[in-house]
């Protein structure tokens, strides 16, 4: 059992991996072609108790902490189940409102989440202005005692199965400053584009949003106006850490998997891995996933105590995606031809990781906050 883990994360840990490989693994190759994962997963996810681990109990949650948020993420990440969104929906939307939301938005929408029935998202990105959010256009106009909000967000994780879409938008459109609002999908104006196509996470429910004088309540305001760009960025830590462990558990796995397969596979008259080149290489991964490792649990620990930085959780995102690209490549050319076959979760998983070093920030993103601490 790793430090950073009670034996309560390590239970935890039994269930999801039984609820990963019964439920999930045994559809993932159908869900990838669907291109959207069912709803009626989210409800089994959220009757095990796998969905919202942080939330508190009195909304419905079992009032865990990060380590359990972090072996779920570890859980799917072995198995490459990246069509499934439940990190998105527990680890970055119910944070938001459990931090900022009111009580009576907590009791709305909170237990909901936890059982799985509602889904939630969060509607940051738009076209066209990348990772420039004081760009976006999306605007909510004050009328009464409603917001009228309007515009279009692009690249939404969980936006085919959402229900609840935590929107950022701007009341003055020549401001800078952002106010987080939430919208339901049964409010009239809203619509959803059709699933977008990508290279990878192709199970994954990936879509545009829109919003045509989308009239919503005031009190669907998540803290206060003009503050939305604060608690996005005080978020963002734990975010951009969730993306390093799970880039970590990602290697560990390929990494078992690849030096089972070179002891398995042969050629010209002895096993793959009986090649020095095989060795040093998989001797090189396994230097590097080590020292992953430990940095990453690291990270953890610091977010379980409440201590983890801007500039740490940007370091845990960019080595973590970056090694995890490198590593990954390393580990599908050892495999040879197979490696480009998509039955071979190597070849699955080196498609997935590209996206690592773009979202959530992208790499170049990473180092200029880092740049700030020297």
């Amino acid at each position: 059992m790793r430090p950073v883990f009670r034996e309560d994360h390590e239970q935890f840990r039994e269930t999801a991996r039984r609820f990963v490989d019964k439920e999930i693994v045994p559809h993932l190759h159908e869900w990838e072609h669907a291109g959207i994962v069912p709803k009626s997963l989210w409800l089994k996810a959220g009757e095990a108790g796998l969905l919202c681990s942080t939330v508190p109990e009195e909304y419905g949650g079992s009032g865990g902490d990060f380590g359990h948020s972090a072996v779920m993420i570890e859980e799917l990440a072995r198995a490459n189940a990246t069509a499934v969104g439940f990190t998105t929906h527990s680890e970055i939307v119910a944070p938001y409102i459990v931090a900022y939301g009111s009580e009576e938005q907590k009791q709305r929408w909170l237990p909901r989440m936890v059982s799985g029935e509602l889904i939630g998202v969060i509607a940051m990105s738009e076209p066209g202005i990348g990772s420039d959010l004081r760009a976006m256009r999306t605007t909510a106009r004050r009328e009464g005692d409603d917001y009228i909000v309007n515009g279009q967000k692009t690249f939404i994780t969980n936006g085919g199965n959402a229900g609840l879409m935590v929107t950022a938008t701007k009341l003055d459109p020549a401001d800078k400053k952002l106010t987080l609002v939430c919208v339901e999908e049964e409010r009239p104006g809203f619509a959803k584009g059709k699933l977008l196509e990508k290279i990878g996470l192709k199970g994954q429910d990936t879509s545009e949003l829109f919003f045509d004088n989308v009239r919503v309540p005031v009190g669907n305001r998540l803290g206060a106006e003009n503050e939305g760009f604060k608690y996005l960025t005080h978020q963002l830590a734990w975010e951009r850490t969730i993306i390093g462990i799970r880039a970590c558990a990602s290697i560990e796995a390929l990494l078992e998997e690849t030096i089972a397969y070179t002891r398995d596979r042969k050629v010209f008259g002895q096993t793959v891995f009986d090649f020095q080149n095989t060795k040093f290489k998989l001797a090189e991964c396994k230097a590097q996933a080590t020292m992953l490792r430990a940095f990453v649990d690291d990270c953890l620990a610091k977010a379980m105590r409440g201590e983890l930085t801007a500039e740490v959780g940007a370091m845990c995102k960019l080595m973590g995606s970056e090694m995890q690209g490198k590593v990954l490549d390393e580990l599908l050319q050892l495999h040879g031809g197979y490696g480009f076959m998509s039955e071979y979760k190597v070849s699955r998983a080196w498609v997935d990781a590209r996206v690592a070093r773009i979202y959530g920030g992208t790499s170049e993103i990473m180092k200029e906050i880092i740049s700030r601490s020297l």
